[in-house]
C-alpha cells in the first residue's frame, strides 16, 4: 500500500503531528517520527539502536536547510515551548509512505525530496535527497546539523559536562562517541563533487561547532503525564554540495554505529531494491498487515529470534509473542522464523511456565499464568500451516508441551494450581497473572485471581491438544476424555449465568462468580477445542457482539457496567485505570471471528456483518497513528480514538489472521468488501480543507478502475 498525504494534510499540523511512520531493520533498531519529521515523543528518533542495555536513541533528528544565492531555506522543524521551529513544514508539499517514507519540499521553483531507509541487519540509517529545478538557479548547498540524544528511549537528557564533544574524522563526515557505555555514531555524506574546491571530500565539508539545542518539546509525553522536554547535542555542520540545476540529482547522508566504507548510492540502491522485491507479491489488506508484521520479528544481538510486542516502548513478552506468532509468521509466509521462535521459547520453559518478559541477561520474568497455554494455540496454527508440522512438533515441541502440563499440575507457585475439578486457579489479591494486568495506586485495577474464564478455556484446549498429539505419537493420553468431560461440566456450572440473555462470567473465586461482561468469555468458544458446550456458544457470541464489539475491536468491559471507562487518557494512573475497564483491543477480533464462524448458521451473512462493522479499522485507521499499522488500543466510547503503542504485534497479527479466515469462509463476500475498502482508501472524503491521505492498494488484475 502507498499512503500519500497531500499538502493540506501536511499543513494541518494538529493532525499531521499525530500521524507517525516507522522503519525497522530486523535487529530491534528503528527509525520513527511524525509525517512532518517533527518528533513528538521521546521514543522518536532517526536512529534508535537495540543495545545489550536496551534501546537507545542515538540520532534524534536533523536540522536541514538549503542555502544558495545568499538565502537559506530550512525544511526541518522541531517543537519548542509554544512554537514549531524552524518552520520547515511550511514548505512541505506532500508525504508518502510505501516501503519507506518520502517527503517533498518546495521553495520557489526548487523541489527537494528526502527519503529514509534503515539497512536490514545493520545499525545504519541512509537518507537520500533529490534536488530538481530550473536552470539559472545559483549553486545550492545542503546544510545538515545532526542533533544527538544518546540516552535510553525511556529517558530524556539535558545539557551536561559528561558528554564528550570531540569528533574524529571519517570519510565525508565525522565520528563521535559521547559516552563510553554506548556505541559510537558515524555521520557521513556523499555530495556532488565540486571540481573548483579541492578541500571538499566527496562534495562534503564538516565543521565542528559543538552546541546544545535546548528545550526540545515532545507534546505526546506531556499528554501522557511524563516530562516532555530535553536538550539535544549538535556536534557540528555538514555542508553537502547539491547537483547543479537543471540536471539535478541525488546526494546521500548516513548515520551508523560503524564507519561506512561503501558507496552510499550503491547501499541505497541495493536496500531499496531488496525491500521492493520482498513485498512486491503482497496484495490487499492481508498483504499490508503481513508487511507491517515484519517490523516485530527481530533477532537480538545474541542471535535470539523474538517478537517485539509493540512500538515504540514494549520489548518482547511471552504472551504477546505466542498470540501474535500465527499471524506474524505461520499465516504470513515466515514459517521458518516462527519455528525458530517456538523452539527458542521451549528452551526457556521453567516449572511449566513460559517467560512473561524476556531479558538479554537471561533473568526472565515468570509471572504469567496464561503465556504457556498460548504455546498450545501457536502449535495448533503451526500444524495447520506447515505440511510436515507434526514431525517438527514431535522433535522440537512435544516435550515442551508435556512439561507445561506437568508443571501446572505440580503447581509452579504464585497461587497457580489445578483444583479438585480439574480447573486452573491462579494468583491472589496482590497478583495480576492474566493479560488484564494493569495496576493503579499499587493495586490491581481488574482483580482476576481465582479461576479466570479464558485461562480455563486455554487450559482445556491445551489438554485436548496434548491428547490428540499423544494419540498421533502412540503415547499415553495426558488427560483422557473422562477428565475433559468432567472439566466441561465444572466449567459450565461455575461460569454460565442466564443473566441478560446468558453469558459467561469472568472469574470464579471461592464459590462466587464475577458476572462482569468481558471479552475473555469468547475464548470458551473460539479456541480449536472449545470448553463450552455447543448449545451455549451462540449466546456467548451474541452477548459479545451486542455489548462489546466496536468497529476497532472488543471492549474490555460492557458500557453499562458501573466500572466502565470509555476514555483512555491522562497520566499513567488514569490510563491504567481504563486499560482493561472498557478500552477496546483489536487483537480480540481474531478470537471473535473464530467464535463467530464456529457458531454461524449463515456464514456469508455473518462474515458480511462483521466486515461491515470493522470497515473503519481499515478505511480510516490505517492512515492515522502508526501509518500502515494497527494501534494497541482504542477508546471504548465513540469516536474510538487510538491510543497506546502506534502499532502492536498482536493487533496486526490477529487482524491479519481474522481477514484470512473471513476470506476463506466467504470468498465472494470478502472480495466485494475489500474492493469497496480499496475504493474508500483511494477516494477519501475531502469535504473540508484539512487535507486527505489517499491510499493505493494492490488487489488483483480485475480490480476496479482507479486501484492498482
Amino acid at each position: 500500500m502507498r499512503f500519500s498525504f497531500d499538502k493540506a494534510a501536511c499543513q494541518n499540523t494538529r493532525r499531521a503531528l499525530r500521524r507517525e511512520w516507522l522503519l525497522t531493520n530486523g535487529l530491534g533498531d528503528y527509525s520513527s517520527s511524525s509525517i512532518l519529521c517533527c518528533n513528538t515523543r521521546k521514543y522518536h528518533g532517526l536512529l534508535t539502536v537495540n543495545t545489550p542495555m536496551g534501546r537507545h536513541v542515538l540520532l534524534s533528528t536533523l536540522e536541514e536547510s538549503v542555502s544558495g544565492g545568499g538565502r537559506e531555506f530550512f525544511f526541518s522543524t522541531r517543537q519548542h515551548p509554544g512554537t514549531l521551529f524552524p518552520h520547515g513544514h511550511e514548505y512541505l508539499e506532500g508525504f508518502h509512505l510505501d516501503q519507506w517514507p518520502r517527503s517533498v519540499y518546495r521553495a520557489g521553483e526548487v523541489t527537494l525530496s528526502r527519503e529514509l531507509l534503515l539497512v536490514s541487519g545493520q545499525s545504519r540509517l541512509v537518507l537520500r535527497y533529490e534536488i530538481s529545478g530550473p536552470g539559472g538557479t545559483p549553486p545550492l548547498t545542503l546544510r545538515v546539523k545532526p542533533l544527538l540524544a544518546f540516552r535510553s528511549f525511556h529517558a530524556l537528557t539535558r545539557a551536561n559536562s559528561m558528554l564528550r564533544q570531540d569528533t574524529t574524522p571519517a570519510q565525508g563526515g565525522f565520528g563521535i562517541r559521547p559516552y563510553e557505555s554506548l556505541p559510537p555514531l558515524y555521520v557521513q555524506a556523499l555530495g556532488s563533487p565540486d571540481p573548483e574546491n579541492r578541500n571538499k571530500d566527496n562534495g562534503v565539508v564538516f565543521t565542528a561547532a559543538p552546541d546544545w539545542y535546548r528545550n526540545v518539546v515532545y507534546f505526546e509525553e506531556g499528554e501522557r503525564g511524563f516530562d516532555d522536554a530535553e536538550d539535544l547535542f549538535m556536534p557540528g555542520l555538514l555542508e553537502i554540495s547539491l547537483p547543479p540545476l537543471p540536471k539535478g540529482g541525488c546526494v546521500y547522508v548516513t548515520a551508523g554505529t560503524e564507519p561506512c566504507l561503501e558507496n552510499l548510492g550503491e547501499i541505497w540502491k541495493a536496500e531499496s531494491l531488496a525491500r521492493v522485491r520482498a513485498h512486491k507479491t503482497g496484495r490487499g489488506l492481508a498483504g499490508q498487515l503481513a508487511q507491517a508484521g515484519e517490523q516485530f520479528c527481530i533477532e537480538t544481538a545474541s542471535g535470539r529470534p523474538t517478537v517485539i510486542a509493540g512500538y515504540h516502548w514494549f520489548d518482547d513478552w511471552g504472551r504477546d509473542t505466542l498470540i501474535s506468532l500465527p499471524g506474524l509468521t505461520f499465516h504470513a509466509g515466515r514459517e521458518d522464523f516462527g519455528l525458530r521462535v517456538m523452539a527458542e521459547l521451549a528452551r526457556h520453559i521453567r516449572d511449566g511456565l513460559v517467560p512473561n518478559m524476556f531479558s538479554e541477561s537471561g533473568d526472565h520474568a515468570y509471572n504469567s499464568v496464561d503465556a504457556s497455554l498460548w504455546y498450545a494455540f501457536a502449535l495448533q496454527h503451526l500444524l495447520v500451516a506447515i505440511p510436515d508440522g507434526l514431525a517438527w512438533v514431535r522433535q522440537h515441541a512435544w516435550e515442551a508441551l508435556k512439561n507445561i502440563i506437568k508443571g501446572y499440575r505440580r503447581g509452579p507457585g504464585m497461587g497457580i494450581f489445578v483444583d479438585a475439578e480439574g480447573l486452573l486457579h491462579a494468583g491472589d489479591a496482590q497478583t495480576q497473572l492474566t493479560w488484564m494486568d494493569a495496576q493503579a495506586g499499587g493495586a490491581p485495577v481488574t482483580p482476576r485471581h481465582g479461576c479466570p474464564v479464558e485461562v480455563n478455556a486455554l487450559w482445556y484446549n491445551t489438554l485436548a491438544l496434548a491428547d490428540n498429539l499423544a494419540l498421533a505419537f502412540h503415547e499415553p493420553e495426558l488427560a483422557g476424555e473422562s477428565l475433559l468431560s468432567a472439566m466441561r461440566g465444572a466449567f459450565l456450572r461455575r461460569f454460565w449465568t442466564p443473566d441478560d440473555g446468558g453469558h459467561l462470567g469472568d472469574v470464579w473465586r471461592d464459590g462466587i462468580l464475577d458476572h462482569s461482561v468481558r471479552p475473555n468469555q469468547i475464548m470458551a468458544v473460539s479456541l480449536p477445542h472449545a470448553v463450552l458446550a455447543d448449545e451455549y456458544q451462540a449466546q456467548v457470541v451474541e452477548c459479545v457482539r451486542n455489548r462489546l464489539l466496536t468497529p476497532y475491536g472488543l471492549r474490555t468491559l460492557a458500557p453499562d457496567d458501573p466500572a466502565y471507562k470509555g476514555l483512555y487518557q491522562g497520566g499513567p494512573e488514569s490510563r491504567d485505570a481504563a486499560y482493561h475497564q472498557g478500552t477496546v483491543w483489536p487483537w480480540l477480533l481474531g478470537q471473535y471471528a473464530d467464535a463467530l464462524l464456529h457458531t454461524a448458521w449463515d456464514v456469508n451473512g455473518a462474515v458480511q456483518g462483521l466486515l461491515e462493522t470493522i470497515k473503519p479499522l481499515f478505511c480510516r485507521h490505517l492512515a492515522e497513528a502508526g501509518v500502515g499499522g494497527i494501534s494497541e488500543i482504542f477508546d471504548g466510547s465513540p469516536p474510538y480514538g487510538p491510543g497506546g503503542c502506534i502499532t502492536q504485534a498482536w493487533s496486526v497479527a490477529e487482524c491479519l489472521r481474522m481477514l484470512k479466515r473471513l476470506k476463506e469462509a466467504a470468498p465472494g463476500v470478502f472480495q466485494r468488501w475489500e474492493e469497496d475498502v480499496a475504493h474508500c482508501l483511494a477516494h477519501p472524503d475531502s469535504g473540508d480543507t484539512t487535507g486527505v491521505c489517499r491510499v493505493t492498494m494492490k488487489l488483483r488484475a480485475s480490480a476496479r478502475a482507479g486501484e492498482e
